[in-house]
C-alpha cells in the first residue's frame, strides 16, 4: 500500500507507480524465423522407418500453411536433396544407407 498526498492507493495502482508492474499491454511476440539447415518446425509431420539391413525411408508431410522447402539430415550418410513441399502435400524421401538424424529447411 502507498500513501501519496493523503489518498490510500491500492492494489496493482500501487504496484504501477511503485514501478513494480509495466502498465503497457504485454508485446506481442515476433514471429519465428526459419534459418536455413534448422530443424524443421512441428508443421511438418514426419513418418520415418530405419531399415534393419541400413537405410532409411521418410515420408513427410506439410501443414505449414504455406510451401517449405526441407531435406532429411541422414547420419553415417550423405543427406537427401531439398525439396519444395506444398502446403497440404507430402514427399517421400530414401536412402540405402546410414539412419534418419532430423529434418531440416533449407
Amino acid at each position: 500500500m502507498l500513501r501519496k498526498q493523503g489518498t490510500t492507493i491500492l492494489g496493482a495502482t500501487a504496484l504501477v507507480l511503485a514501478g513494480v508492474v509495466s502498465g503497457a499491454a504485454p508485446a506481442q511476440a515476433a514471429p519465428v524465423q526459419i534459418t536455413a539447415g534448422g530443424t524443421a518446425p512441428a508443421c511438418i509431420q514426419r513418418s520415418v522407418v530405419n531399415n534393419p539391413d541400413g537405410g532409411m525411408q521418410a515420408w513427410l508431410h506439410n501443414k505449414c500453411g504455406k510451401t517449405m522447402r526441407v531435406k532429411v539430415v541422414v547420419k553415417n550418410w550423405r543427406d537427401t536433396s531439398c525439396k519444395s513441399i506444398k502446403n497440404k502435400q507430402s514427399a517421400y524421401f530414401r536412402t540405402v544407407g546410414g539412419r534418419y538424424d532430423r529434418t531440416a529447411v533449407c
